[in-house]
């Protein structure tokens, strides 16, 4: 079976070529995979019949998940190169996602419509979901502002700090990933409004930690922000492994990922 390992903007993966083999990993071998390969996530290519391929997706930690924005693209990528076409559809499980070139060699991605309703991120309970209150009443946690929360096929809670040097995003990010308000646990952005059209971001993710990048997280905190009006609905995201340019138009209501691709290796296994 082929191997890949990739990375998007430092977002790290392994993707398995499953479309001729059958492949159903124990969450042992999908842990040790991860430790041995250095990766944030592992993927699975899988054959299917309404799409160019079926896209499965887990955690470090061999928790599967839905989504993975940057995965997404990677994969796209590697489909991209097989076809004389420049689009491919793949389907996940949180839905059908369209990948396509884009200028420059980079790959961009259609995320589809974000989740905002409280039972779609899912929260355990009806608030607004632009300004949660988590309850944190000590520590230095206390101090952040209350986050916007979001589904990109996944959960995000996304914070908006004046000074992201200044954020221990190691510290709070597992704070708020096992909070009891997100019963499925999320995803956590801190974001730095640099301009109009610029936000610095981290991510912990959930069921990792700490990555150089988050597709579905940069998505995340394009549509908190745009909708609470701190920045246009297009905007480059400034992530540690390198940027995203995220665009939310209000004509379509979709957002669209774009970003770079990079193969690193390919293994057969």
């Amino acid at each position: 079976m082929r191997l890949w390992k990739m990375n998007g903007a430092g977002n790290a993966f392994a993707v398995y070529d499953a479309r001729e083999q059958y492949f159903d990993p124990t969450v042992r071998h999908l842990r040790s995979t991860a430790k041995k390969m250095k990766v944030d996530q592992i993927m699975a290519i899988q054959a299917d019949l309404r799409a160019n391929a079926f896209l499965r997706i887990w955690n470090a930690d061999g928790s599967e998940v839905k989504a993975c924005g940057n995965g997404t693209r990677a994969v796209a990528h590697l489909l991209l190169s097989e076809i004389d076409e420049d689009q491919v559809l793949i389907r996940t499980d949180a839905g059908l996602l369209k990948g396509y070139r884009a200028e420059d060699g980079l790959v961009a991605i259609d995320m589809g419509s974000p989740l905002t309703g409280w039972e779609d991120i899912p929260l355990s309970a009806k608030m607004e979901v632009d300004n949660v209150d988590l309850g944190f009443d000590t520590g230095a946690i206390q101090h952040l502002p209350n986050p916007s929360v979001v589904s990109m096929g996944n959960p995000h809670a996304v914070f908006f700090v004046e000074n992201l040097d200044d954020c221990d995003v190691e510290t709070f990010g597992p704070m708020v990933e096992n909070h009891t308000l997100f019963p499925e646990g999320t995803n956590v952005g801190f974001a730095q409004i640099i301009d109009r059209k610029t936000i610095r971001l981290r991510v912990w993710e959930r069921g990792v930690g700490l990555t150089k990048a988050c597709g579905t997280g940069a998505c995340a905190a394009l549509v908190s922000a745009a909708r609470t009006g701190r920045t246009e609905d297009k905007a480059k995201l400034i992530l540690d492994g390198g940027d995203l340019y995220i665009e939310w138009p209000e004509d379509t209501g979709r957002v669209m990922m774009t970003g770079p691709v990079e193969l690193e290796d390919t293994l057969d296994v």
